[in-house]
């Protein structure tokens, strides 16, 4: 089995090409979204189910995973913001820059903090463990669309994040406070 930091790299280098064919090729804009959407959505709904809570406990990646989620709550608003803008219209290019800057920083960092990290502070069998977890948990999102977490993902994202008491909030007031910091 894969090791999960090799698996997120391998999503990194796909979500990076399918944006260079969203800029380049237009004409495929309607069809590639959806693909974007799919993938986006299933790797950050795979790694904030079975990587970061590992990477905060485990590896000690406590303060870059609170970081990490915020980034991934971010992309999540600007990928629902592209899904919903026609992509014909000039909007649609600085909505797609928008989205490409925020989850190109997001990915340098990550491979230059919390990756690492996890490769220095965990053995092969774990990172091969919880590689198994993430293509599982990617496999079961796949169809997830932005914007429709459940409150055990939202629950989740609020424990990468750090927020304090979250598991006796609604969904409204976690959605809320994870889209306030």
């Amino acid at each position: 089995m894969p090791d999960v930091v090799d698996l997120i790299m391998q999503d990194h280098r796909e979500v990076e090409r399918l944006f260079a064919e969203l800029k380049d090729h237009p004409e495929k804009r309607p069809l590639l979204v959806p693909v974007l959407t799919a993938v986006l959505t299933a790797h950050s709904r795979a790694e904030e189910a079975e990587v970061y809570p590992a990477a905060k406990d485990e590896a000690g990646e406590v303060d870059e995973v609170a970081h990490s989620q915020e980034e991934h709550v971010e992309a999540e608003e600007l990928l629902l913001k592209l899904s919903k803008t026609d992509p014909t219209s000039p909007a649609f290019e600085d909505v797609l820059q928008e989205l490409v800057e925020s989850v190109t920083h997001h990915v340098e960092e990550e491979e230059s903090t919390v990756l690492p990290g996890m490769r220095e502070r965990l053995d092969e069998k774990r990172r091969e463990e919880l590689g198994r977890a993430f293509a599982e948990s990617r496999a079961r999102h796949l169809g997830d669309q932005p914007g429709e977490a459940t409150r055990e993902e939202l629950l989740a994202q609020a424990r990468n994040a750090g927020l304090s008491g979250a598991s006796g909030k609604s969904k409204a007031q976690l959605e809320k406070e994870l889209h306030a910091s």
